[in-house]
């Protein structure tokens, strides 16, 4: 029988697309059985099961912090002016009452010499003279009072003998009396000199010494034995007294952390400390509670808490920046659930989908502490409102 070659190369055609077909069914077919196993696995998954654990639980305080220097703290002058000498640079090693700068200010130098020149003008020594005079002038006082008061007495005795008038008595008695009262102004002025002289010498002594002081604050010395960590100055810059100079501290270093007021009550002193620092971001270190500063801050409602390294790193400088755990409590060897499989904090859903109630001790942010209600052969499902 003749075919047309037409007809044939149609139905190898036919034939070809059919193959095709059949082969993209089953390419589906598998892909929605792949999706279909997966979903299976998933729901699997969801329903599995896990039993109580022994574990260690610590329950801890989160702080953020930075590294200072011990007894580190700001320079200031006391007194304004320009910025003279520096005798320091950053990095270098100071003692106690090392001189760190020196303030130039013109007004204050010349106070100084005004006062000095004051002092020696109102110097009690220098002022005898008129000491002296004062005292000679109630000397004179008295001696004339001795007289007028015997020429009063020889009068009195020459008018009992009706000698002498009346107008003699009575000009004796008066110059009697004004010598009392000038010999009583003159101990007064006596007094009054030397109380005048001695008020005026210590006050000149005073504001002499006060100039000298402030003469003696315009050279800024270290307050501790450290290390001048930075210099916010320059020479022939005004310094005033809002503004730092520079930055002083020992070279010990200690941990500055800020605690929440909502986890303040649970810090006391001598809690350890574990300390992530971003210089050092695959270690970790330990640290002590040293001091709990009492004043809140008002403005990011958090307290300073003071911590000391127990294992410091090699390389620390003022201001790194690092987070920590306070560890308030730990317990070893307790039977422990992980919080996601806990239903409303004290919770689980059980294998038959049961829920059950546990007493819950310590907790921290990946498992909790089982204190009653399960065990270790109790089997526990992840809570679906948990996925």
């Amino acid at each position: 029988m003749y075919i047309n070659s037409t007809c044939l190369d149609f139905m190898q055609f036919t034939k070809y697309r059919s193959e095709n077909v059949i082969s993209q069914m089953t390419k589906y077919l598998i892909l929605i059985l792949s999706i279909s196993w997966i979903f299976f696995i998933r729901c699997r998954n969801n329903e599995r099961t896990i039993t109580p654990t022994i574990s260690n639980v610590v329950e801890s305080v989160y702080a953020s912090g930075i590294v200072k220097s011990e007894k580190q703290y700001e320079v200031f002058t006391k007194v304004n002016g320009v910025v003279g000498i520096i005798f320091a640079k950053e990095g270098a090693l100071v003692k106690k009452g090392a001189p760190l700068f020196q303030i130039e200010n013109v007004n204050l130098k010349l106070s100084e010499e005004n006062a000095r020149f004051y002092s020696l003008a109102n110097d009690y020594k220098r002022n005898q003279e008129k000491v002296s005079e004062a005292k000679d002038f109630m000397e004179l006082a008295q001696i004339r009072l001795v007289k007028d008061s015997l020429l009063y007495m020889r009068q009195q005795d020459l008018w009992q003998q009706n000698i002498g008038s009346k107008i003699d008595l009575e000009q004796k008695e008066l110059s009697f009396e004004s010598a009392k009262v000038n010999l009583k102004k003159s101990k007064v002025a006596y007094d009054d000199m030397i109380r005048q002289l001695k008020l005026a010498s210590d006050q000149s002594k005073n504001s002499l010494k006060m100039a000298e002081a402030a003469g003696r604050d315009l050279i800024i010395r270290s307050e501790v034995d450290g290390y001048v960590y930075k210099i916010n100055v320059q020479q022939g810059e005004l310094a005033t007294s809002m503004s730092s100079l520079a930055i002083v501290g020992k070279e010990n270093f200690v941990i500055e952390l800020l605690v929440d007021e909502l986890d303040i009550v649970k810090i006391v002193k001598g809690q350890k400390v574990i300390v992530k620092m971003d210089s050092y971001q695959n270690q970790t270190f330990e640290a002590l509670v040293n001091f709990v500063y009492p004043m809140m801050n008002e403005r990011n409602r958090t307290f300073k808490v003071e911590a000391v390294f127990n294992n410091k790193p090699e390389v620390l400088y003022p201001n790194l920046s690092l987070e920590a755990n306070i560890i308030i409590n730990e317990k070893k060897n307790v039977l422990t659930v992980p919080t996601e499989y806990l239903l409303n904090d004290s919770s689980v859903v059980l294998e038959d989908g049961t829920v059950k109630e546990l007493k819950i001790g310590l907790k921290d942010y990946s498992i909790a502490e089982i204190v009653s209600g399960a065990d270790t052969n109790t089997k526990i499902r992840m809570p679906k409102n948990e996925k």
